[in-house]
């Protein structure tokens, strides 16, 4: 691929940071954020790899800080599972076309969004065993592969099982850096990971380390609920409009 226009590289960049700082102040959601600005200017695969690059880094401290609670025959299910869906959604990635891959992504926010904002009442799951953690496994690991976006699956499903806020934590964002380890593995076998692709990913890390940066100073001095739900209303008028996008 050509290098990047300028004003494609000020779109990537400017994703870059909203993304990290909405990330760090709100707890959630930079995969999503990126790829809503991304997709105006770069090709999927970018997205894609710049994702789970970037989201490695950024929850990777966070499951450092909840290493006393990891609880390895919990996550196990959800990380064998993960590992078996990422080639599907690979080969899904590499086979799909731009219009399908925003469509893909459009339809992800716009139910992640709506999920949030509604909060509607799941079925408990409490009783759930193993076998179906690993198939949310699997589907975690095909939206990542295919999309980038690692971890949602294991989120909502988190929240179904019946576990503490702490115990929830302690599954998902472990399984999403699980997840982006194996994905980055997998797209460098695949050629995925091109030389325009690392070049960006060293352009946008200062970006990233100031939206980052900025998002702590600001940490608990807003209004957290109200800031997120802006963000959702933001994310779900992004994925509606890459929806449209994508039937143009």
């Amino acid at each position: 691929m050509p290098d990047l226009l300028s004003f494609d590289l000020a779109i990537f960049l400017c994703g870059t940071f909203v993304a990290a700082f909405v990330t760090s102040l709100a707890g959630f959601a930079f995969g999503m954020i990126a790829a809503a600005v991304w997709l105006y200017a770069l090709a999927p695969q970018q997205v894609s790899a710049l994702i789970a690059a970037y989201a490695l880094l950024v929850q990777g401290y966070a499951v450092w800080k909840l290493r006393h609670l990891l609880d390895v025959h919990r996550l196990m299910p959800f990380i064998l599972g993960s590992a078996a869906g990422i080639p599907i959604g690979i080969l899904a990635l590499r086979w799909a076309s731009a219009a399908q891959f925003r469509f893909g992504v459009g339809a992800i926010l716009a139910l992640f969004s709506l999920y949030n904002l509604v909060r509607p009442k799941m079925p408990s799951m409490k009783q759930a065993g193993r076998g179906a953690d690993t198939a949310i496994g699997i589907l975690n690991g095909f939206i990542s592969g295919s999309t980038g976006l690692g971890g949602i699956a294991a989120l909502i499903w988190s929240s179904m099982r019946g576990w503490t806020r702490d115990e929830q934590r302690a599954v998902f964002q472990p399984t999403a850096v699980a997840t982006f380890v194996m994905m980055l593995v997998a797209f460098g076998g695949t050629g995925i990971i091109t030389r325009e692709t690392l070049r960006l990913f060293f352009m946008g890390l200062p970006v990233l380390a100031l939206g980052m940066w900025l998002g702590w100073m600001l940490y608990g001095k807003l209004d957290e609920a109200a800031f997120r739900r802006i963000v959702l209303v933001l994310l779900l008028i992004s994925g509606v409009t890459l929806i449209a996008s994508a039937w143009r």
